[in-house]
């Protein structure tokens, strides 16, 4: 039996990169699962699943409560009902304090921390009727961040703080809330970011030098780690953070 046979997923910010592989890695596990993105092209990441599992594509820009709202009632309807939410849609943000403009900001937030939000608030209900379970993807920027971050660190916190106050509120319900805290992963946006250094190659040298296992993890091993939490495997974890970071947090730098 597999880890997620019977059960019916639905993950954002799915089309590419982590999402799309956590979308992978819940197919494998024997779930059943919705990908939502604004990005047209997860219709493709869906088409491919489904020739191995049960795997459904809606358009959603998460930072609009109607369509949040349609989407998770669509894909509810489709699956017949969900089992699990994964809240992967986020966007990097790379702003000065002083330069960066209020439409920036609530621009950041909207994606990053208030999207999570509006998918928890759309999909509990149902969730609570089968002792669902939430995954949030945060990152190891919550807690520990570099300099020219502003404000991503700020809205993982927050996505952090979302987690535990979930977790508190929602146990008596049966309903579980953890978070997957990522470091350096290999996927657009980290690509994205070593492009806007002054020497990349320089760079991810030095950023590999410094990662205890030498390495990045890849999308996948970040899927596999949502899959767990959302199994009943992890049926004593609530209001937990787990580090996904090829030992990054736990290095003192030198």
């Amino acid at each position: 039996m597999s880890a997620l046979d019977g059960k019916s997923v639905l993950v954002t910010g799915a089309a590419r990169g982590i999402g799309a592989a956590i979308a992978e890695a819940v197919v494998e596990a024997g779930g059943a699962v919705a990908l939502l993105d604004i990005d047209a092209s997860g219709a493709d990441t869906a088409a491919a699943l489904s020739d191995r599992g049960d795997a459904h594509f809606f358009t959603c820009d998460v930072r609009s409560l109607e369509e949040v709202e349609r989407a998770v009632s669509a894909a509810e309807e489709t699956l017949g009902g969900l089992d699990g939410l994964v809240n992967n849609a986020g966007i990097n943000a790379y702003f000065d304090a002083v330069a960066m403009s209020e439409a920036d900001w609530d621009s950041v937030f909207a994606v990053d921390l208030k999207a999570a939000w509006m998918l928890v608030k759309a999909a509990l209900p149902g969730l609570i009727g089968r002792r669902g379970a939430i995954v949030n993807v945060s990152s190891i920027q919550a807690r520990l961040t570099l300099r020219g971050f502003f404000p991503y660190a700020a809205a993982k916190a927050g996505l952090e703080g979302l987690t535990r106050s979930l977790a508190l509120d929602y146990a008596e319900a049966g309903v579980r809330v953890n978070a997957i805290a990522p470091g350096y992963t290999e996927t657009h946006l980290v690509r994205e970011w070593l492009g806007l250094q002054d020497d990349p190659e320089a760079t991810l040298k030095r950023v590999l030098e410094n990662i205890p296992l030498g390495r990045m993890a890849t999308p996948r091993e970040i899927g596999n780690a949502v899959v767990f939490l959302l199994s009943d495997q992890a049926s004593a974890i609530t209001g937990a953070t787990l580090a996904v970071d090829c030992g990054t947090g736990a290095r003192f730098a030198t």
